[in-house]
């Protein structure tokens, strides 16, 4: 048995999966992230250890999983998020700051200003934008007082989410490479922690994890951190790259959609780097032995944190499972149109300066009408981001692979189909990003080849587009119209 640890910006989910790959148990929890001035989000480092200890050890009882009887371990992690800690004592020494974070927009505009995108760009197929990691680093050493000694004298170490928790369970200090390439430090092409952006943000590589491959054994887990089961932790990877891979989509050319907190397209770019298209970005999707598989990504920011705002920020929904039947509610959209740039936008725009912006409200508007505006900015995102795909890779998209918590709203994958114009098609196990880390812990532990996880997937359920062209059309328009009054909306200009 396999446990599969899913560590989100929301919440921390265990799964155990048996021998055929079905989850035989699971348990979640809640983490809450904090917001302690405008643009900032920062998580308690303490509170993701204490939260997925505990659901690891919910999910492992919940299975019966007996002594030796649990074979590996899986992590799979929201991505950027930068942890530090004193490797000695396993405390940590500043709040983790998460990737919606947007305190280091000026030093991204800063740097780019001074022409420095085109190296990050040839480097790590990234964007110069506060989304990354390197410039949370920056800020770190920079704003903690006594962290760049700590640093240089090997008494602080940082890591994204995956690094933390590996530390936490093995006491090694080290990665992935999909994780090591959303740092912005990473060079993709090389395999290696690269010299001139280490000295372009400032970060002592000695404070950085050691980069190994995603599937395969990264160190062993001390029985102590985890119920008294000493085994193999095996495979590691970023939540979207983890949710490619748990959709199988292991061959060149095959693509999927992740509606989570964010919303994150990525699709197989095959064993070639090549350049990152405008608008896009080129990472790491794995790597297994001594290859790495590249992936293209659009990545949007908000898209169920827009619900979450509704249900938390406005109180209008007490779950958001709610917004399913407000928006089913309304024959349309009554004009109402809600762009939740709440972080800034991603893919395929890029503007940290954009805001959370609500156009076409009348006295008549009401909860349905933000609900159902909610959702589909959800499906407006996406479409901008398949457009962009479409537009690097020269081909039509000729369906959606969709996973992720949102995809149980009916309404949504409905409105999906309907506005992108091709089939949305959910697999038969929705959370694929846990499904994933389990299929690479199972691979580098030799349980399972990637044939395997190829022969695996299973369609659950299939929407078929059923707008016509000329409503698609009107909608799609009103949203860019939206889009454009939010953008540059916090510039300094302004």
């Amino acid at each position: 048995m396999i446990l599969a640890i899913d560590q989100g910006t929301t919440s921390t989910t265990c799964f155990v999966f048996d021998e055929q790959a079905e989850s035989i148990a699971r348990a979640t929890r809640e983490v809450t992230p904090s917001f302690p001035r405008p643009g900032w989000v920062e998580h308690d480092a303490r509170e993701i250890w204490e939260v997925t200890h505990g659901v690891a050890g919910e999910a492992l009882a919940d299975a019966g999983v007996g002594e030796g009887e649990l074979t590996a371990v899986g992590i799979t992690n929201q991505r950027e998020t930068v942890c530090v800690w004193d490797p000695s004592t396993g405390e940590p020494l500043h709040q983790a700051i998460v990737w919606q974070d947007r305190r280091t927009a000026r030093r991204c505009e800063e740097l780019r200003a001074a022409g420095r995108e085109s190296l990050v760009r040839k480097r790590t197929g990234l964007v110069l934008d506060p989304y990354f990691s390197a410039t949370k680093i920056q800020w770190l050493l920079e704003n903690v007082s006594g962290l760049r000694e700590r640093a240089l004298e090997g008494r602080a170490v940082f890591g994204t989410v995956d690094s933390w928790l590996l530390f936490k369970l093995t006491g090694e200090h080290v990665t992935d490479a999909s994780n090591a390439s959303r740092t912005m430090l990473y060079d993709i092409g090389n395999g290696r922690w690269d010299p001139e952006l280490l000295a372009l943000f400032g970060v002592p590589d000695s404070s950085l994890p050691r980069v190994l491959p995603s599937a395969g054994v990264m160190g062993e887990t001390r029985p102590a951190a985890l119920y008294g089961h000493a085994v193999p932790v095996a495979g590691v990877a970023g939540d979207q790259q983890a949710a490619l891979f748990g959709q199988a989509c292991v061959d060149p050319g095959m693509g999927k959609n992740t509606y989570g907190t964010g919303s994150f397209l990525l699709s197989n770019a095959g064993f070639k780097m090549g350049e990152a298209p405008e608008g896009l970005l080129r990472t790491i999707a794995w790597g297994i032995g001594a290859s790495s598989a590249y992936a293209l990504e659009a990545s949007i920011f908000v898209t169920g944190a827009a619900v979450q705002w509704l249900r938390d920020g406005l109180r209008i929904i007490d779950a958001a499972a709610e917004t399913e039947a407000l928006a089913a509610s309304l024959e349309g959209n009554d004009g109402v149109y809600f762009v939740p740039a709440l972080t800034g936008l991603g893919s395929p725009h890029w503007d940290p300066d954009a805001r959370g912006t609500i156009v076409g409200l009348t006295r008549g508007s009401g909860r349905a009408q933000l609900a159902r505006a909610a959702l589909e900015a959800v499906a407006y995102q996406t479409v901008d981001a398949v457009r962009a795909m479409e537009s690097a890779s020269g081909e039509a998209l000729p369906e959606l692979r969709a996973d992720g918590g949102a995809t149980v709203n009916g309404w949504l994958m409905q409105f999906q189909a309907d506005v992108l114009g091709v089939p949305v098609v959910l697999p038969e196990i929705a959370e694929t990003t846990a499904l994933g880390a389990a299929y690479l812990a199972g691979v580098g532990i030799g349980m399972w080849t990637v044939s395997d996880v190829r022969s695996s997937w299973r369609e659950r359920m299939r929407y078929e587009p059923r707008m016509g062209e000329d409503e698609r059309t009107s909608l799609l328009a009103g949203w860019a119209d939206a889009l454009a009054r939010t953008r540059g909306f916090a510039a300094p200009e302004r």
